[in-house]
């Protein structure tokens, strides 16, 4: 597989979104299938593994750091050979008794632990707390990578007027931002912004929970627990209805290219930034080697040019959009 920059980390081109195997999309994998799956991605090229502490059954903090301890031992034969990201919530009664530094180290060991490993390479900080100056967070992620604990930092679902603060403290490594061909909003500024100042835009769900795979229909049941599909904007069955426009462009360029619906959404992503690294995730073997396979997947410059105008004529049905802190997402809103 072709690697990227993410400023002074190689990656593989398409890297893997762990959280699948710990939550989110119902009934969890077994931990020997979801390990298995992690190494079937190394052994295709795949480089870069994304984790974080939250990641747990139904998100309960007894189930704190089970996604981290997969990815700790599915890639323990090869650690020194990939990139790891994972991430952190700052609690604010935490910041205010210990510090921001000390609650960023804390966190860490407590995450190395569960990983197997002396050092991350990507440490990011899930979502702001408002709570917590960013500029703290900057600084402290600063000591981290002095110490030699991590080697970059990030921030996630934030916009340009939060990465700058960031930014002139501390520069970051990554923002990881939401962004698929239906969920675009980071195009007008932060990755702009990105590319300017050197910082990788690592793309979650950039094929839409599904829905870019053409495989979501709306006679589609979701599970009722543990399952963030049943809130995804675009799954909605009015939604999948009004946005069938966008399937059938895809379906037209994969018939082309031989490929699926699913590696032409990941393909056009790679295609239109260099800076851009897509982290697709699932639980399931089979989706992951397909979206690793998007690597193989070429558009011509004519092609995407065609394809990329033809989207930019469709309307799209149902936003999320990447502004989101602590206590304010779809989730947080669609819940209510």
């Amino acid at each position: 597989m072709e690697t990227r920059k993410i400023k002074d980390l190689i990656v593989s081109e398409i890297g893997m979104g762990c959280m699948g195997f710990s939550h989110g999309y119902g009934k969890i994998p077994d931990e020997d299938y979801s390990i298995e799956a992690i190494r079937k991605g190394y052994d295709v090229g795949c480089t870069f593994f994304d984790t974080a502490e939250v990641y747990g059954p139904n998100l309960e903090p007894q189930n704190k750091g089970h996604n981290e301890k997969i990815v700790g031992k599915a890639i323990k034969d090869f650690r020194k050979n990939v990139v790891l990201a994972t991430k952190l919530h700052i609690p604010t009664d935490e910041a205010k008794a210990d510090g921001v530094y000390k609650t960023l180290r804390h966190h860490l060991e407590e995450s190395m632990k569960r990983l197997q490993t002396d050092y991350v390479d990507l440490y990011y900080l899930h979502r702001i707390n408002p709570d917590v100056e960013v500029e703290e967070v900057a600084e402290g992620m600063g000591r981290l990578i002095k110490e030699g604990l991590i080697k970059g930092w990030g921030l996630s679902q934030v916009p340009v007027k939060i990465i700058d603060k960031a930014q002139k403290i501390t520069p970051l490594t990554a923002v990881q931002n939401i962004y698929s061909m239906v969920e675009r909003d980071v195009e007008e500024d932060v990755i702009p912004y990105c590319l300017e100042n050197n910082i990788g835009l690592v793309a979650f769900s950039p094929i839409s929970s599904g829905f870019l795979s053409g495989k979501v229909t709306t006679k589609t049941e979701f599970e009722k627990v543990d399952d963030v599909r049943n809130f995804v904007p675009q799954l909605k069955k009015e939604n999948l209805e009004a946005n069938q426009p966008i399937l059938d462009v895809i379906g037209r360029f994969a018939e082309l290219k031989k490929a699926t619906k699913a590696q032409i959404a990941l393909a056009w992503i790679l295609h239109k930034y260099p800076n851009v690294v897509p982290i697709p995730g699932s639980k399931n073997q089979g989706r992951i080697l397909e979206n690793l396979g998007a690597s193989e997947v070429e558009l011509t410059d004519a092609e995407f040019k065609e394809l990329d105008a033809t989207l930019n004529n469709c309307t799209v049905y149902g936003h999320r959009g990447y502004d989101e802190s602590e206590g304010k997402s779809f989730l947080d809103v669609d819940k209510k």
